[in-house]
């Protein structure tokens, strides 16, 4: 009988250990929404980490007909404004984006929530110094024109 108890008790306190979990890492390729909605950035992996380029805009052409261009002239559409590294094991990753407006480089941090939706911290020197956007996900269509639908 006494053996029977402690082999219960083993078998009680193996079931009561915590297990650790498998966290899967975040997704943070797709079609992202800026937080202001004028943009939809797409975000994959390039080389060893990610890459976000703008492929959607809610303006496509400016009141003289003409394309927006970056703060160096090249059209905005298509372009590079966000690299980063592959997600730590905290569920961050390290990155540099662009302004595409003024073309100053901020670091940034980019999570993931509990809702899904990604977290970018744009920042100066630390993230004290830093601002946070929401981007959600993009459902809609994007053309080769940059034309969100």
């Amino acid at each position: 009988m006494r053996r029977h108890f402690r082999i219960f008790l083993l078998f009680l306190a193996a079931t009561l250990l915590p297990v650790p979990s498998a966290v899967a890492a975040p997704d943070f390729t797709g079609l992202w929404l800026t937080q202001d909605r004028s943009g939809v950035i797409e975000i994959a992996p390039c080389g060893e980490g990610l890459c976000g380029r703008i492929v959607g805009m809610s303006q496509t052409r400016n009141d003289d007909g003409s394309v927006p261009v970056d703060s160096k002239g090249h059209p905005m559409c298509g372009l590079t404004i966000l690299t980063a590294a592959m997600p730590s094991d905290s569920g961050e990753s390290q990155g540099r984006i662009t302004d595409p407006d003024n073309g100053k480089v901020y670091d940034s941090v980019l999570s993931v929530d509990a809702e899904g939706r990604l977290r970018l911290r744009g920042y100066v020197l630390t993230p004290l110094l830093g601002e946070t956007q929401i981007w959600t996900r993009y459902v809609g269509q994007t053309g080769p024109d940059c034309r969100m639908s």
